[in-house]
């Protein structure tokens, strides 16, 4: 605090001084403008009314609503009314058009290609990556390698009901045996030799002989005679040298020996039908679609 002994007269001004001084320039002790008073009093005041009439208090369990009942919740449900009320022709034509059919309209498919865009990067990117590519464990969706179907109607299946998940009924389902205990090591690391052949022009041939003949006993009834793979049961093709989980001989390996159990959600349990619908058309159109 500033002495009273410390203030002083300004001999210029005959206003007495705070007693602060820098440099030996001392502050004179003049009174606020009346009009920055009156400013702040009508803020303190336009405060006090805004805290009455908008939700601004916190309390235990939430915050004071307000007189006026307003809310950016509100205003965001609002908001997305109106622009249902916009598109409500479009999603009712969206519910009601054949898939396959879609392209044949071109606003309604501009609209659902924005509309999946926009549920996919929400929904789905997390896993399968913001331009779709995939990564390991994910499948990569813009390209021409489907585990069960590419054409729109099958993705549409896909998405509602999802791969090996326990909340769906419909969803896929599909198991690959844990072959480390069926077979010895030698005979798996022929088989992943026979495997490797059929992409990799690198590969022990004597080897992937031997593996071919295992290949046939244990693993064509699923994959295929050429293991090009069988979309009925979500086989992949191991001939194309797309991998979910690795085309090297080590992640072949462990492939074999300990399976694979990949799990998708059922969307069509969280998604309006519309965004399911849509979220496949934009899937469809990313370029891989069959």
């Amino acid at each position: 605090m500033t002495d009273m002994a410390d203030r002083k007269v300004d001999e210029e001004t005959g206003v007495e001084t705070t007693g602060h001084s820098w440099d030996g320039i001392e502050e004179l002790n003049n009174p606020l403008p009346r009009w920055w008073l009156w400013t702040l009093y009508l803020c303190i005041i336009w405060g006090i009314g805004y805290t009455i009439a908008y939700p601004a208090w916190p309390m235990i369990s939430g915050a004071t609503t307000g007189a006026l009942g307003w809310s950016t919740r509100g205003n965001v449900a609002q908001d997305i009314k109106e622009h249902e009320g916009q598109n409500a022709e479009l999603v009712a034509a969206l519910l009601q058009t054949d898939l396959d059919t879609l392209n044949e309209n071109a606003d309604l498919n501009r609209y659902a290609i924005a509309r999946g865009g926009a549920v996919f990067r929400a929904q789905c990117s997390q896993c399968h990556g913001s331009g779709a590519a995939g990564a390991v464990g994910y499948p990569n969706l813009l390209d021409n390698d489907w585990l069960w179907g590419g054409e729109i109607a099958q993705i549409a299946y896909t998405v509602r009901h999802g791969i090996r998940n326990d909340t769906d009924d419909d969803a896929h389902w599909s198991q690959m045996p844990a072959f480390g205990d069926m077979l010895e090591k030698e005979e798996i690391a022929a088989t992943v030799e026979y495997v490797v052949s059929l992409s990799n022009s690198e590969f022990d041939s004597d080897l992937a002989a031997t593996g071919a003949e295992l290949f046939a006993e244990n693993c064509a009834s699923c994959h295929g005679d050429a293991a090009l793979g069988d979309q009925d049961q979500g086989a992949p093709n191991l001939a194309d040298a797309i991998w979910l989980y690795g085309g090297d001989r080590e992640s072949l390996t462990y492939t074999i020996v300990n399976a694979r159990f990949g799990v998708m959600p059922a969307w069509g349990q969280r998604l309006s039908d519309e965004d399911v619908r849509a979220v496949s058309a934009y899937v469809h159109a990313l370029g891989g679609g069959e």
